[in-house]
């Protein structure tokens, strides 16, 4: 929607600036000193393009053009952005000729018309090309389950890996024993019986649950309820739950016809405000600190042999590896020099940490005590990797030894900083670790987020790192 309004506003600013022959600058002074166009002032022309911007935002989200993408085709998304774009415009002409508007131009008014037809066209075209390649990378997807390994099971799953641009990863087949008839060659991708369901979806991270197999009514229900408290989205083949889906619309995934029933609540308008704050952290750190990183670079290379940067693989995401940067605190040989001190580890359970190891360099026993060896991750943040606020990225080996509950920390981004860095560093306990991270999850806000970076600052001068 924001788009949409910014691709509004930009129409208009061409098509005046084309259409009354005038320069960018020279236009801007004339709508504001009410003088660009004879006899309408700035106040009338803003509540026309205002109210064509929400003309269109309103008509665009009554076609469903703000629909997850995958749920429509590229030609029909196009089609109806023609549509709502049409739609408006003769609603802005009427709008005129109503309140006697003579003096605007109408081929002003169509040429904005055009002008924004063709950049939203362009502009959604642009994006869907941009998410299928993030699909193909494994980014942005949905991990999803199917309840049945009967035919219509089978169907749904060729389907779903068939059309890479739906963006889904199928993750196996729940069996409901008794009802389903299981297909030779499935017994791999069967994951268990149904009441495992939820245990397999936590240790997949499942976003949606498919139903083919035709289950009783009750059992549905119960299925509905746990996915309402787990956020998980579930989905049924139609025709199968006779009254459990009724007033219900139909989604089509590709070709296929599903029910949705349950949709988990993502709050897109906070993401967004997080992400956007991500970004700018990230960069006034980036350009502020960009003399402390050259002169951290030098002082490592100095040292002790081997690389400035140390860039570890790091469990992100729904466990997407990804490689976290910081600078090297420790000595060249360090990953196989863990064995041998893993018995003087002074955390609690799965953690790793002692205050004197002895493969922490001179120069990296100063960058850990005020935290300047994740300075580089604020590129990861860049990348959308990290974010800056979020529970700390694990390595592989301590996420092997989760049990499912400790797998909820890994629902969302990993941070630079967290709940934990400014409550309980000190802690040894690991069940404290798991505890404020999950704490951060379930009580997050932007306005979390923004204490917790300034109270991050008090820590950092305080020197607690180790």
């Amino acid at each position: 929607m924001i788009l949409d309004a910014m691709t509004v506003v930009g129409a208009a600013f061409v098509a005046a600036t084309l259409e009354l022959h005038t320069s960018p600058i020279a236009g801007v002074r004339g709508f504001w000193r009410g003088t660009l166009i004879r006899g309408q002032s700035m106040g009338i022309l803003t509540c026309l393009l205002v109210g064509f911007m929400f003309t269109l935002i309103a008509i665009s989200r009554g076609l469903h053009l703000y629909t997850p993408t995958r749920l429509t085709s590229y030609l029909h998304e196009q089609r109806l952005s023609v549509q709502a774009c049409l739609v408006s415009g003769l609603l802005l002409t009427g709008t005129l000729y109503l309140i006697k508007a003579e003096e605007i131009p109408r081929s002003l008014v169509i040429l904005t018309v055009v002008l924004l037809t063709v950049s939203l066209s362009a502009r959604r075209f642009i994006f869907r090309a941009l998410l299928y390649q993030r699909f193909e990378k494994g980014m942005n997807t949905r991990n999803v389950i199917i309840v049945g390994t009967g035919a219509e099971a089978h169907a749904l799953r060729h389907h779903l890996q068939s059309i890479r641009q739906l963006g889904y990863n199928f993750k196996g087949f729940i069996h409901v024993p008794g009802i389903d008839t299981q297909l030779a060659g499935t017994t791999g991708d069967v994951l268990g019986p149904l009441e495992a369901l939820f245990d397999h979806a936590r240790k997949h991270f499942v976003d949606e649950i498919f139903f083919t197999s035709p289950c009783e009514r009750g059992v549905i229900k119960g299925v509905l309820d746990q996915a309402r408290s787990t956020g998980i989205d579930l989905r049924v083949v139609p025709d199968m739950y006779d009254g459990l889906a009724w007033n219900s619309t139909i989604e089509y995934i590709g070709q296929f016809p599903t029910i949705p029933l349950h949709r988990g609540h993502v709050p897109e308008v906070g993401l967004i405000l997080k992400r956007l704050l991500d970004v700018a952290v990230a960069t006034f750190a980036v350009v502020v600190f960009s003399p402390l990183l050259l002169a951290i670079a030098i002082a490592v290379r100095l040292d002790s042999p081997g690389p400035i940067f140390y860039a570890s693989e790091r469990i992100g995401k729904k466990a997407r590896v990804f490689k976290c940067i910081k600078f090297r605190t420790m000595v060249r040989d360090a990953d196989r020099r863990r064995a041998e001190i893993m018995h003087m580890n002074e955390r609690q359970g799965i953690l790793f940490k002692m205050s004197n190891d002895p493969r922490i360099t001179k120069v990296g026993r100063i960058l850990r005590k005020y935290s300047l060896d994740e300075l580089p991750q604020f590129f990861n943040v860049l990348l959308g990797d990290m974010s800056v606020v979020g529970p700390r990225p694990p390595i592989a080996s301590e996420v092997r030894q989760y049990n499912l509950s400790h797998l909820r920390r890994l629902d969302v981004t990993p941070g630079i900083t967290g709940l934990w860095q400014v409550q309980a560093r000190q802690d040894p306990s690991f069940d404290s670790y798991i505890s404020l991270d999950v704490a951060y999850i379930e009580n997050w806000s932007v306005w979390l987020d923004i204490k917790i970076i300034l109270r991050t600052v008090g820590v950092v001068f305080a020197g607690t790192g180790s």
